[in-house]
């Protein structure tokens, strides 16, 4: 049981969801009070102790299912082998026993799961048994057997216990892989790595709406930093007068000096996007979290391009939905003339047309992935348009190794405006808690 713990404890780490040497110890010693023949019990032990966070938990329970696999059922009588008596009976069972149920999901993978995956090799799919079995087309035979319940209660019933069905086939599909291959390689493949380590370039839109509940936390995080290092800076140079004053009561020495207070500094910022299609995940949730953040700048403005530039601030006036202004965006603002990336041109363009919204005052931040198409980078107009900027900071949703490559030209860049890998919100949080984009 000790390696196993252990096991269980690295693959989580390895996975992305953070547990510390002292939470691993806490479980080990819940453990200690439990029944550990009792497999629920055992998986509510280990929530308890190892799961900080709601997006987390998918992901335990999966490593928990290979770690602690359930005891598979031995063989079980059914109706017939015609799928459609079987699809009869899962019908059934689709509102009785969870054990039974969990059974049926085990047979049905040992009957249709197994399938060729390459010359003389064989291994355990989840697709072949909703292919012969087709769960969701049950969905209109349940409903006309649904009793007094509404149709609404009784579909999302339905749906609940269908995917229930669906995740046991999938849990039992990776249980037969672990054995076969040992679970250290299937961890690195069943798991998906948390919502805050996901790739920007690579997200589902589910995915993406997940992430978007990630920007105020992270809004809060930089509101507070800035708050702090305000508060840490409230005083400044040497008030020459009140100190000589304050002397006179000590016989002209200086024993306590007054300082004046710093004139309050709230900076303007401009975010200059690109919103081709390769990067519009990225591009969709850094613009939600800069009109999250705007009470924390006197000023914001926002420009995005794909090989012409244009103004997007008016979109994201406040009371406006972010989501809707996105879309407007995409279809009324003048950002594309022949739908190819242009870096070299967008520069030159920003330059002749916006170059007043650049300030001493202002933080520039550029998103983007620095391919350009083969098109001149211009890199002396951004030496002139970060020469007059505060702070200048250029995003990259490319991971740093792909950078140069084909026709990026990130080094370019890089060599004139620090450029940061953010593929992922943890690293765009690490980007706002290590940088002084507010400062």
């Amino acid at each position: 049981m000790i390696d196993r713990h252990i096991g269980f404890v690295h693959a989580l780490r390895e996975t992305g969801l953070p547990v510390s040497l002292a939470e691993g110890l806490d479980a080990a010693h819940a453990l200690r009070h439990i029944d550990l023949a009792d497999r629920e019990t055992l998986r509510a032990a280990y929530a308890a102790t190892l799961v900080k966070r709601p997006q987390h938990r998918e992901g335990f329970d999966v490593l928990f299912d290979l770690w602690f696999p359930s005891t598979t059922q031995g063989p079980r009588k059914h109706r017939g082998e015609d799928p459609e008596d079987l699809r009869d009976e899962l019908a059934e069972l689709l509102n009785g026993d969870p054990a039974e149920l969990r059974a049926f999901a085990q047979a049905m993978v040992e009957r249709f799961g197994q399938v060729q995956a390459g010359p003389g090799r064989q291994s355990w799919f989840s697709y072949p048994v909703m292919r012969a079995l087709s769960p969701q087309t049950l969905i209109a035979r349940l409903l006309g057997e649904r009793g007094g319940l509404p149709e609404k209660v009784a579909r999302r019933r339905i749906a609940t216990n269908i995917a229930a069905f669906e995740a046991e086939v999938a849990t039992d599909v990776r249980r037969r892989i672990a054995e076969e291959q040992g679970r250290e390689r299937i961890t690195r493949s069943a798991v998906r790595p948390p919502i805050d380590r996901r790739d920007f370039l690579r997200v589902t839109k589910a995915e993406l709406a997940e992430m978007r509940r990630e920007i105020h936390p992270l809004a809060r995080r930089l509101a507070t930093r800035l708050s702090m290092k305000h508060k840490k800076g409230d005083r400044g140079r040497l008030d020459f007068r009140r100190t000589v004053r304050a002397s006179l009561q000590s016989g002209g020495v200086p024993l306590t000096t007054h300082l004046k207070p710093r004139r309050p500094h709230k900076p303007e910022l401009v975010v200059v996007t690109d919103a081709s299609d390769s990067v519009s995940g990225f591009a969709q949730f850094t613009l939600l979290l800069t009109f999250a953040l705007r009470e924390q700048f006197t000023k914001v403005r926002a420009f995005a391009f794909v090989d012409t530039v244009d103004e997007i601030t008016k979109y994201f006036a406040p009371g406006a939905d972010v989501l809707d202004a996105i879309t407007r965006m995409t279809t009324e603002a003048d950002i594309s003339r022949f739908g190819r990336t242009d870096y070299g041109h967008v520069l030159r363009t920003f330059e002749e047309r916006h170059a007043d919204a650049l300030t001493p005052k202002t933080s520039l931040l550029i998103l983007g992935d620095a391919r350009s198409n083969y098109q001149q980078p211009n890199t002396e107009t951004l030496k002139r348009l970060t020469g007059k900027v505060r702070h200048a900071y250029w995003l990259n949703p490319e991971p740093r190794d792909q950078w140069d490559t084909g026709d990026s030209v990130a080094s370019g860049y890089a060599a004139i405006i620090p450029m940061y890998e953010c593929r992922n919100v943890r690293q765009l949080a690490a980007f706002i808690e290590e940088t002084d984009v507010g400062g």
